[in-house]
């Protein structure tokens, strides 16, 4: 090896550490990012389904119940009753978090 090797080799160390690098962090970050955008999408367009089938579902136990103020109180009451029973399920359903595993185990 030859001191005037030096400075090329030095180039060609710096482009592939330059090629590495973007293969191992540009191109995956890119890939990453898409997936959140969807997930984010995703995530929008379920809290938007959930809230219109939530109103729905209120409109329909209302609707169900005879007409005056009172039973109209009744079906918010029952349709809040119904949409925590549903979020409680859910919760639990769910995953746990990592203490709560450990503990189980």
């Amino acid at each position: 090896m030859n001191l005037e090797q030096i400075p090329e080799l030095v180039v060609e160390f710096r482009d592939m550490a330059k090629e590495y690098l973007v293969q191992e962090t540009v191109v995956p970050a890119k890939q990453l990012s898409h997936l959140a955008g969807y997930s984010l999408g995703a995530a929008f367009a379920w809290s938007i389904a959930i809230v219109l089938l939530a109103v729905a579902s209120v409109r329909a136990i209302i609707d169900l119940l005879p007409n005056s103020p009172y039973w109209e109180a009744l079906g918010y009451l029952l349709a809040v009753l119904a949409l925590a029973g549903i979020g409680a399920l859910i919760a639990s359903l769910g995953p746990k978090a990592k203490e709560e595993e450990e503990e189980a185990q």
